[in-house]
């Protein structure tokens, strides 16, 4: 044990320590230096470490503290890109300036998050066939980029998250063209990896972190250093993101657009090779083909869909047509560095897109999703807890945290899922006062919510009740986008408050506004049941439509429960419960966000209390007050001022 950081780290959070002289009003929180003396006795003894840390605990500086304090090399992930720039711009630098340190430290996101200036010189050069909306934002851009020393797109406020002109600008692997490039020593992306490269403290999150070491066990170039001590905050996301890594994807997009590009490779340098023009064309039509008998089809499941026999002789020709084009570019290899990087994508492209086709895995799912025009196709691995075994297996200090980690009091689900085999466990209360400052109701009377009529009726009239209670101030959250979009305007009719509603606008957009309003009402799915800290009476009520289990029809749960199915275990107790007690947590957990905060949340589900499997819920969730009287709930909402 390193004595000298646990007495650091002690120091740190007692009530004379550099906490207390620099943050007003701060009180010591005994669940707070309890886990900041778990993660330094982690990072000392290169143990893994696994703690839920429930909202006010306050892990972020309880990891970050010692983390610093310790001297060695760390890398953070979050799962979201909020997240990320909070610690980045806010959290670290507070610490550092608080405990007198100036180690090195880095940001590094994925790389469509920063300007590429290739494609910004390419895009206005082809500017006056464009929309005029899209180049007024393109100059926009431009001009930012002369400004901005990061090229990170999270710092340009001249156009809107959800502009065309973004997708056109941002640097992708797909239009990489490397030492090629004109703009290779200024390049942003590259040059976000080296100050990665070279730092003591490097803030990333997990789709970054997990993509890196994959290209690492691959023996590619890496974009992150083999640090001392990693840890994920926001972990529960870690297992589902894993799977997506450690399975493989395909995009039909990047297919076609290699297409396209053959050609004008042809137009502009190739001109005595007809046939390259002539086979991408005919590659071209045959991929149109196969989208459009697949988009008639509308099926996620290729396994269901390979029963189709048209599909699957019309699949096997569009591999072939490539094969052919593929013998004739070799022989053109060479002659043009386009046409030699377009060889190289098209293919690990056309590999992929042939292992998918084979369809040979039986412990993956294979599925489909389905864009405007394109596919995504997803090989997902049913169990990633062996690979991932693999990965935690180095010596490294693996910290793990997250306010909703554990099922009924348990966090062994979230550690065989990461296959961690030695860690330390530890599940730390929220210190806030649930049992005085929230209540918790299940309405009385409820039909069943597969009685879709009334269910709905019975919403709407429980969200107007509430929502008059607290005049506004409600995040309404949704398990389905079906049932958001019934809601929406039947709410609308009937209260005066200002509704924003997911869709609307961006995320970040929608929760500034309902922060300026002061009485709004927020309608939300996924995206808002986590990563969105509303604190004081602007948020007092929370109402959840239904509990949230994951579709039956989900590709990936259909291949696991068959899986577990082979095993003699239940596909029900264990992964629809878990995930559904994880997320109704992650749904809770926007509620309560300070000490002062008091609130009311209202589940429409009354299988919570009906079934044998609604005390695993109520078990995981905060000690708050519960009543099946909206009547004592809607008082209890009036009485917040």
């Amino acid at each position: 044990m390193n004595v000298r950081l646990t007495q650091q780290v002690a120091a740190a959070f007692s009530s004379q320590g550099v906490l207390a002289q620099s943050i007003k009003g701060y009180s010591r929180r005994e669940v707070q230096a309890k886990m900041a003396k778990a993660v330094a006795e982690s990072i000392h003894s290169r143990n893994n470490l696994v703690v839920e840390a429930g909202t006010g605990v306050g892990k972020t500086f309880a990891y970050l503290i010692p983390a610093l304090l310790s001297g060695k090399q760390v890398i953070v992930s979050t799962g979201s890109k909020n997240l990320q720039e909070q610690l980045f711009y806010k959290d670290l630098p507070a610490l550092l300036a608080m405990l007198g340190l100036t180690p090195k430290v880095a940001l590094l996101k994925g790389r469509n998050n920063y300007l590429c200036q290739h494609l910004m010189e390419k895009e206005l050069s082809g500017a006056s066939s464009m929309e005029t909306q899209v180049l007024d934002d393109l100059l926009r851009i431009n001009q930012w980029a002369g400004q901005t020393t990061d090229g990170d797109i999270g710092g340009l406020m001249a156009v809107s998250e959800n502009s065309p002109a973004l997708p056109l600008i941002v640097s992708s692997k797909e239009n990489c063209i490397g030492q090629r490039c004109d703009y290779y020593d200024e390049c942003f992306t590259r040059k976000a990896r080296n100050r990665a490269m070279d730092a003591k403290v490097i803030v990333v999150n997990h789709h970054l972190f997990l993509a890196d070491r994959i290209i690492k066990e691959t023996g590619f170039a890496e974009l992150l250093p083999d640090s001392d001590v990693v840890i994920f905050d926001e972990a529960h996301l870690l297992p589902d993101i894993a799977v997506t890594y450690f399975g493989q994807q395909c995009s039909t997009r990047q297919l076609s657009e290699l297409f396209e590009k053959l050609i004008d490779i042809y137009r502009q340098e190739l001109r005595d090779a007809k046939q390259i023009e002539l086979l991408s064309a005919r590659c071209s039509a045959l991929l149109n083909e196969w989208h459009q008998v697949l988009f008639e089809l509308g099926d996620n499941d290729w396994r269901r869909l390979l029963a189709n026999k048209a599909l699957s002789v019309l699949s096997w020709s569009l591999i072939k047509e490539i094969k052919v084009l593929q013998s004739l570019l070799i022989g053109h290899a060479g002659r043009s560095d386009n046409l030699d990087d377009v060889i190289e994508k098209l293919e690990v492209l056309t590999n992929k897109l042939e292992l998918f086709f084979l369809c040979e895995n039986n412990q993956a799912a294979y599925s489909i999703d389905y864009g405007h025009r394109y596919l995504v196709l997803r090989i997902a691995p049913i169990d990633v807890a062996k690979e991932c075994r693999k990965l935690f297996e180095s010596n490294v200090s693996w910290i793990f945290t997250s306010a909703t980690l554990q099922i009924n009091r348990d966090l062994s689900l979230f550690t065989r899922q990461l296959g961690l085999t030695q860690s330390q466990e530890m599940l730390l209360e929220s210190p806030f006062d649930y049992a005085k400052n929230a209540l918790f109701c299940v309405p009385r009377h409820l039909s069943s919510v597969n009685n879709h009529h009334a269910a709905l009726t019975q919403f709407v009239d429980v969200c107007v009740k509430a929502i008059n209670a607290a005049k506004g101030r409600t995040f309404i959250l949704f398990t389905s986008h079906r049932m958001l979009n019934l809601v929406a305007p039947a709410l609308q009719r009937r209260i005066a408050y200002p509704i924003l509603v997911q869709g609307q606008a961006g995320k970040q957009s929608l929760l500034k506004k309902y922060r300026q309003l002061g009485n709004a009402v927020l309608l939300g799915t996924g995206a808002f049941w986590e990563g969105v800290d509303v604190r004081g009476r602007l948020l007092s009520c929370v109402i959840i439509d239904k509990l949230p289990f994951i579709s039956p029809d989900d590709n990936l749960f259909r291949a696991r429960s068959e899986s577990i199915e082979r095993e003699g275990k239940d596909p029900f107790s264990e992964i629809s419960l878990p995930q559904a007690v994880i997320t109704l947590n992650q749904g809770v957990g926007r509620l309560i966000r300070d000490e002062k905060d008091r609130g009311v949340l209202i589940l429409c589900d009354n299988r919570i209390v009906n079934k044998p499997y609604g005390q695993a819920f109520l078990n995981s969730l905060p000690p708050m007050a519960r009543t099946r009287d909206l009547d004592k709930a809607t008082a209890f909402l009036e009485q917040i001022k």
